[in-house]
């Protein structure tokens, strides 16, 4: 497999803007976005696994993520492989939690 640089210009706004749709994100790329995360809402564009375009709005930030609950076993703590080539986030728009694979993400706003 051929593995190409990540590609990206921020603009005036501050948005990273990739311009190599499928290219894996280098470790501080993703470390950058997980950061934006952290601090509010982020638009991602990536490629589901079924190769639909998504556009998803989401976040990690803690004021705005749903409280743990006992009862739901994603909320639940628990030892666990973490796939470090799959990000999950807190989809605003869909109140819900949903990920994508960081070398599917063609765009971030």
């Amino acid at each position: 497999m051929v593995k190409h640089r990540l590609d990206y210009k921020m603009n005036e706004m501050g948005d990273l803007k990739f311009t190599t749709a499928g290219d894996m994100l280098k470790q501080q790329e993703r470390d950058e976005i997980m950061n934006r995360l952290r601090e509010g809402e982020v638009t991602v564009t990536f490629t589901k696994v079924n190769g639909d375009k998504r556009v998803m709005t989401c976040t990690l930030n803690e004021s705005v993520l749903p409280p743990a609950k006992k009862d739901e076993p994603l909320t639940q703590k628990k030892v666990r492989a973490i796939n470090p080539e799959v990000c999950s986030v807190w989809d605003v728009n869909a109140q819900g939690w949903r990920s994508f694979r960081w070398d599917n993400v063609v765009e971030v706003e």
